[in-house]
């Protein structure tokens, strides 16, 4: 399949007038053809105009429909064979095993969303059958949740599949029933345009409304702020930076209507070290950290870049092993020029800081690498200084050494919110970890035991999201089934004749989804 740089609006290719991006060799920083041109505010138009137009008919088809359409998309990524993964590893920079496994991560979400279609629980029908001889009489009451409209998607840097143009936002949007705008990421333009065909050709297969999907290419900001701002467009999902969420908020918000923008931003992800478990385990503990702080040159919104942990001889010896195995730890090209610049900067402004002791530095590299560093600093001046808190996008973690475990859970309540938290804990920490959990809980929206947060399995009972400033909204998850709930709304019908109730309402149940009749499960 050729690039060609166009934009994908409805159905049509067209090419973009207003600026121009190119796609850059991640390793050597030279421009990537085609050159892809920028949307205008009036393809921004007719993008959300189509998919206005599509929305009734893919909200209310059969929801084994759409899991043909998911299943399909599916596929057409899988028969894009070799070319996908080698333009990603060029405009990434990451390796190919990483995106082999990351497309069939993308693969696995689109097929899973196709199941809970196929399932229907998903729609969570509830009916609470008439009761005319109650008191007060009660009416014939039918719920089930529906979709709310078109979606903005913006693809994510770091993940140029799983959190991009066919990724999890997407597939939970197309699950949902809501046809999708997406804004590619300037940093993968080809790959973005790869996949897009992808989900074009699946939707022309099965003859579907073609304003369900338009992928759209911005060469500056103003087309992603007008893409949250239009009247059509009822829910965005973004994956970046917290200043790049916020905006988008703060324009959802001031819109006649507001609509909920599901952004995910910021994280440190603070791994509490217990006592015992660095009596007994430091060296392997701290051999599993420097693996995980490097994976893919720490690129990751969960890579561990916090430790909490008490003062004593165990941590010195996690601190030691933790030195030797980063001191030896290549350094990795990263995923844009500004995202090593960023990292630079941000370690630079950490290393230079007065309550900070640089404990380790990774091997040396070139401009566009990330030289991966351990940093190390006491309770006090941590809770001094609010800035020792700002997440560095890259292989940098923060040890913060504390007293005694009250100091540790003065920390711990001073955090922000986080993706992810971590205790590692042996048998005679478990007093401590039942101490500190309730904080935790409260921080974070995964919390794991003896382990780090950078490995999010596509599942049923993934939560992937957070408390402020992890997320822009706590209630809900970018990874895994859960997702879906994003771009749904509950409707009830009451005293609805039953050929005018939606299928899944019906008294037949033709659909035979799962529904909680007057408070049980329907047999």
């Amino acid at each position: 399949m050729a690039l060609t740089g166009s934009l994908l609006i409805g159905g049509t290719d067209r090419d973009g007038t207003h600026g121009t991006v190119h796609g850059l060799d991640a390793a050597t920083g030279a421009v990537l053809e085609p050159r892809f041109g920028g949307a205008s505010l009036a393809d921004l138009d007719d993008a959300c105009a189509f998919a206005a137009e599509a929305f009734p008919a893919f909200s209310s088809m059969a929801p084994s429909g759409r899991a043909k359409l998911l299943e399909a998309i599916a596929q057409g990524i899988v028969d894009l064979g070799d070319i996908l993964i080698e333009r990603a590893m060029q405009e990434t920079g990451l390796p190919r095993p990483r995106l082999e496994g990351e497309r069939g991560r993308t693969c696995g979400q689109l097929r899973m969303f196709a199941d809970v279609l196929r399932t229907g629980s998903y729609l969570e029908a509830r009916i609470d059958t008439a009761r005319p001889d109650a008191q007060p009489p009660r009416p014939d009451l039918r719920l089930m949740k529906v979709a709310t409209g078109p979606v903005a998607v913006f693809g994510a840097s770091n993940f140029p599949l799983a959190f991009s143009v066919a990724g999890g936002d997407t597939a939970s949007a197309l699950a949902a029933g809501c046809p999708v705008v997406v804004k590619a990421h300037p940093a993968h333009p080809g790959t973005s345009e790869l996949v897009g065909r992808a989900i074009q050709s699946a939707i022309t297969d099965l003859g579907l409304p073609a304003g369900i999907f338009s992928l759209i290419v911005d060469s500056g900001h103003e087309i992603g702020a007008a893409l949250v701002a239009d009247p059509r467009i009822s829910a965005a999902a973004f994956t970046g930076s917290r200043r790049g969420g916020l905006a988008l908020v703060e324009i959802a918000r001031q819109r006649n209507v507001p609509i909920p923008v599901y952004a995910e931003m910021s994280s440190i992800n603070p791994v509490i070290l217990l006592p015992a478990a660095l009596r007994n385990s430091a060296a392997d503990i701290a051999r599993r950290f420097v693996t995980s702080l490097t994976l893919g040159a720490g690129q990751f919104c969960t890579n561990p870049g916090l430790l909490l942990a008490i003062s004593g001889e165990g941590l010195e010896d996690f601190l030691a092993e933790a030195e030797v195995a980063l001191r030896d730890s290549p350094a990795q090209t990263m995923l844009s020029p500004a995202i090593a610049m960023a990292f630079e900067q941000g370690i630079g402004k950490l290393a230079g800081h007065a309550g900070v002791t640089t404990r380790a530095r990774g091997l040396s590299g070139h401009e566009r690498t990330c030289r991966a560093g351990l940093f190390m600093t006491e309770a006090d001046a941590f809770l001094r200084y609010p800035e020792l808190q700002e997440e560095i996008f890259g292989a940098a973690s923060l040890v913060v050494i504390c007293r005694d475990m009250d100091e540790l859970l003065v920390v711990v309540d001073a955090l922000e919110g986080q993706l992810t938290a971590a205790i590692h804990m042996a048998e005679e920490d478990i007093g401590s970890a039942r101490h500190v959990l309730p904080a935790l809980q409260a921080k974070a929206g995964r919390l794991l035991v003896n382990d780090f947060g950078t490995g999010v399995a596509v599942s049923h009972a993934m939560v992937h999201g957070g408390p402020y400033p992890a997320t822009s909204d706590v209630r809900s998850t970018s990874v895994g089934s859960l997702a879906i709930d994003r771009f749904l709304r509950p409707i009830c019908y009451q005293d609805m004749p039953d050929e005018l109730l939606p299928a899944p309402l019906q008294r037949a149940n033709p659909l035979a989804i799962p529904r909680l009749v007057d408070g049980s499960r329907e047999r």
